[in-house]
């Protein structure tokens, strides 16, 4: 850290220090996991480096988190698991392994993912709990294995399939945007786009000049399903199965390959299935006090005033012009 951001830092964990509500206190346990300093540094970078702003932004996803309780979201299992495999065939998102460096690596099936299995409550609900999951237990287990502190992942998006009527999508996606943005900041290093589709080529000229510039130096468009590139920074068996050879897509089918499935978005990947099986265990001993209840968690979403609602915006507005 440079001198100005170890300042900031320090006068973040100051104000921090004065929370004295405990159920704010321990819902920032949750959020740091025993690593603090890497956590104000992430609100920190999404606010500038202004200390007001990152304390405020901080609080209000603690609020947030309260209000919606968040962080019991782990114990409360979606049900039957009928709906949640059809959830996980149409919300295309998994984890495919790990890079060279241990960071998490999180496939997300942007151009396939449907969304139409299920209401849009249970989907956030999906949502955060894989965001939950890999901020208690993925980035815990790596930070171990590694010896460092392991704060953020990689991500790999998979436009194949990518058509205009994407657009009905928009509202969903905006909220969950909306949700990391101001509840997870800073948790990817590095964005992969790959296979790319004319439509979103087009957009992307209009799209790009809306971000950040630290969000630009996040974003790497790679050419075709990007698998040389990616051979750079994690072995053969950490790529999502869309990259391994040209032209595969991401697809929901199961991808069998000496016995073990490896399409990381399906509900039989190794993956969702410790997360199915998590979730389930946390539900068992909370039921032990209270018994599990079935239905949908219905979680707030927070007004969409950030910088992927513009994004989502110009795209919408963009995908309009191409169908005209």
């Amino acid at each position: 850290m440079g001198t100005t951001s170890e300042e900031a830092v320090k006068q973040l964990r100051i104000l921090m220090e004065d929370v004295d509500d405990e159920s704010l206190r321990e819902s920032y346990r949750n959020v740091h996991q025993g690593y603090p300093t890497e956590t104000l540094l992430r609100f920190l970078k999404a606010r500038d480096y202004n200390v007001h702003k990152s304390h405020k932004m901080l609080l209000d996803c603690l609020e947030w988190r309260n209000q919606n309780e968040i962080d019991n979201i782990l114990t409360k299992p979606i049900v039957p698991v009928e709906l949640y495999r059809g959830i996980r065939d149409s919300q295309l998102v998994g984890l495919s392994g790990y890079s060279k460096k241990g960071l998490p690596v999180i496939a997300i099936g942007v151009g396939l993912s449907t969304y139409d299995k299920a209401s849009v409550h249970y989907y956030i609900q999906s949502h955060i709990q894989m965001n939950e999951y890999r901020d208690r237990v993925v980035l815990p287990s790596a930070t171990k294995k590694q010896g460092r502190p392991i704060s953020t992942c990689l991500k790999i998006l998979d436009m194949s399939g990518l058509k205009l009527s994407a657009l009905s999508q928009i509202k969903l996606m905006t909220a969950i945007t909306t949700i990391d943005d101001l509840n997870y900041p800073e948790k990817t290093d590095t964005y992969y786009i790959v296979n790319v589709p004319y439509i979103f080529s087009a957009c992307w000229k209009t799209i790009k000049p809306l971000l950040q510039e630290r969000t630009k130096k996040k974003i790497q468009v790679l050419k075709g399903c990007g698998k040389d590139e990616l051979l750079k920074v994690m072995d053969y068996e950490s790529l999502p199965h869309f990259c391994r050879r040209e032209g595969s897509g991401s697809g929901s089918g199961r991808h069998i390959s000496e016995g073990t499935v490896d399409n990381c978005f399906s509900l039989d990947h190794y993956f969702h299935q410790e997360l199915y099986n998590y979730v389930h265990q946390q539900a068992l001993v909370k039921a032990s006090s209270a018994p599990i209840r079935h239905g949908s968690v219905h979680v707030k979403f927070p007004e969409p005033d950030t910088e992927g609602t513009k994004i989502f915006d110009t795209l919408e507005s963009e995908f309009q012009k191409l169908g005209n």
